[in-house]
């Protein structure tokens, strides 16, 4: 199968692309495949966790991160349509603070691969959307961070135009700057 790796705004955030293929009974395409992927996506972490979520119109989550632990996370949509945003959080890194975003959803199959030391967040655009992603750490709740979705000094542009539902830890998220990040 021949997936496009590409490249983001961040180097380190890869953008996913399948080749999928179509006939009158459906599609079929390869979500993941270490040997396809290899260094280019995973750089040598082994997944250890599937998550599976499902949120309705609205909903923003993120934006979350584990310090001590952090994980690799491969997101995908296999309902409805999602603004998926991945934030350098690494206090070393030359793009720390800075964003990239992409629009996943069921009808265009594509993925995004983003690596341990990112904060992750996403929004809803459609009635619902479930979402897919592999983990390279297990989740730990107790080493958990939330940064604002909105934070002035990061300037994500969601593309939404009426307030978002947030959850009480999302709700509670800290800004970059006064936020525990990963050296």
């Amino acid at each position: 199968m021949g997936n496009k790796v590409m490249a983001t705004a961040l180097p380190e955030v890869k953008l996913i692309e399948p080749e999928v293929f179509c006939d009158e009974f459906g599609f079929c395409f390869e979500s993941f495949s270490e040997d396809e992927f290899g260094d280019d996506v995973s750089l040598g972490f082994n997944f250890v966790q599937d998550r599976h979520l499902r949120a309705a119109r609205g909903v923003l989550r993120g934006l979350h991160y584990q310090v001590q632990r952090p994980q690799g996370r491969l997101v995908q949509v296999v309902v409805g349509e999602i603004f998926d945003v991945a934030v350098d959080v690494r206090l070393n890194s030359p793009n720390f603070g800075k964003w990239s975003g992409t629009y996943l959803s069921a009808a265009n199959h594509r993925q995004v691969w983003v690596p341990p030391g990112f904060a992750h967040g996403f929004v809803v655009l459609s009635e619902m959307a479930e979402c897919l992603w592999k983990t390279t750490e297990y989740w730990f709740p107790e080493l958990e961070r939330c940064i604002l979705w909105c934070d002035p000094d990061i300037g994500i542009e969601w593309p939404i135009d009426f307030e978002p539902i947030l959850g009480t830890k999302d709700a509670a998220g800290r800004r970059l700057y006064e936020a525990e990040n990963i050296a």
